[in-house]
């Protein structure tokens, strides 16, 4: 059903989450897992400061990031592609998804509700809104409880 999975990671406890769910996907249906890390030039450009050490700063960081999912599919024997981009995050998935012919994305949400959400924005919701691409969201350790 599924033998190209997409999971654009960043570091934070939904995006482990997602890779969980991925690789178990993977594991079940004999899939690839493309891990995914995009660099956002746009805060980027909106701090003013060194961009090119900055950038490099972040490309590391993200290697560190997709490195992991690497030693996860070793782990689970999960074929696991690594990419580390520069762009708009819902961008940069949408156009890596398209290129990359996947059949599902898997991402993490945080769960932001009301003002924050207004104001942050979800790159999970821009990609789910734009894509033809099934995609399964995954709540992360980080969510809010549903009681709050």
């Amino acid at each position: 059903m599924y033998n190209t999975i997409l999971v654009p990671l960043d570091g934070s406890g939904p995006s482990d989450s997602a890779l969980d769910e991925a690789m178990g996907l993977a594991k079940a249906m004999d899939a690839t897992v493309h891990a995914l890390y995009v660099v956002d030039e746009r805060v980027l450009h909106a701090t003013q400061l060194d961009a090119g050490g900055l950038v490099r700063a972040y490309e590391k960081e993200g290697e560190r990031i997709v490195s992991k999912a690497v030693e996860a599919g070793d782990e689970a024997g999960v074929e696991v592609v690594t990419a580390v981009e520069n762009g708009s995050p819902h961008r940069t998935i949408l156009r890596y998804a398209d290129e990359h012919d996947v059949d599902l994305i898997v991402m993490g949400t945080h769960g932001r509700r009301g003002l924050e959400r207004y104001l942050i924005g979800s790159v999970t919701e821009r990609v789910l809104r734009i894509t033809d691409v099934p995609i399964l969201t995954i709540r992360g350790e980080e969510s809010p409880m549903e009681d709050e």
